[in-house]
């Protein structure tokens, strides 16, 4: 499959990766790598937080002039809009709004966020054919599919409204970034395949998003929405775009429909498949 180029993305050649390592990993060993120096000017922080729903990693590669409190207080609420997220919208909540949604004790409307939420899921079944369907799921209404990138989403807003331009945040295999890594380069990102015989593909990226599925190694946790069987068709999907929720759901809904969903990337779509390998 031959991915064109997109604005603020490259892709790397394998001659010219081998004396630049990637910063961050997806489905590989290890997520981070060590930077080949850091800018004086600059304060880079790294944490991990568990939540309900997934696990998020973020580094902050922030303005020396933002200040040790400036940065811990742009990380306290990017961590805090995650919690909240899994807090508020996690289906496996019974009180969180989507369980409250689907047992019909709320409306859509009730929540502007919710609303938000439940436009993306109606959005991205349309743009997949049906093969990302939020309702095809037991016990209704389950966004999971991209919950996570929403979450992402959202915090990095946090961390841009602090002042903070230059980040990465990592749920699981997928991930956004904006500006720069700690070295002053664009973030180097390597995604690796489950079955360790391909080599990994690695992008440069300056803004952007990366949603994958199956690249982690995990099986069966994607449910053909017309069969409502697992879905098997193949191995690993990985999309490419600007926005990590729309990333995210494209990626799920490629797993399931294996080549057919490739269509869905016609020209003048701001979404690329990286790769989709077949069982």
């Amino acid at each position: 499959m031959r991915i064109e180029e997109q604005t603020r993305t490259r892709w790397v050649d394998r001659p010219t990766h081998v004396s630049r390592r990637p910063d961050l990993r997806l489905g590989g060993r290890g997520l981070l790598d060590r930077w080949g120096g850091v800018a004086t000017d600059r304060l880079t922080v790294t944490h991990t937080v568990r939540t309900s729903t997934g696990e998020y990693t973020l580094v902050l590669n922030a303005p020396d002039w933002l200040g040790r409190r400036g940065v811990g207080e742009a990380l306290r609420d990017a961590v805090a809009e995650l919690r909240a997220v899994d807090l508020t919208y996690g289906p496996g909540r019974p009180q969180s709004l989507v369980s409250r949604l689907r047992r019909g004790e709320i409306g859509t409307e009730s929540y502007a966020p919710l609303a938000d939420l439940v436009n993306r899921c109606t959005a991205m079944r349309a743009a997949t054919d049906g093969w990302f369907d939020a309702w095809a799921v037991p016990g209704g209404f389950d966004p999971g599919g991209l919950l996570g990138g929403w979450a992402v989403e959202r915090a990095a807003a946090r961390l841009r409204a602090a002042g903070v331009h230059d980040y990465a945040v990592v749920a699981g295999a997928d991930l956004v970034v904006r500006g720069h890594a700690p070295h002053g380069g664009p973030w180097r990102v390597a995604v690796h395949h489950p079955d360790g015989e391909h080599a990994p593909l690695v992008l440069e990226m300056t803004a952007g998003a990366i949603g994958t599925s199956g690249v982690s190694g995990r099986r069966d946790h994607v449910v053909d929405p017309h069969t409502g069987e697992p879905a098997r068709q193949m191995t690993a999907a990985t999309v490419v775009g600007p926005d990590l929720t729309v990333a995210d759901a494209y990626a799920t809904a490629l797993y399931a429909a294996g080549p057919a969903g490739l269509a869905w990337f016609a020209d003048g779509s701001h979404y690329r498949p990286l790769f989709g390998h077949r069982h």
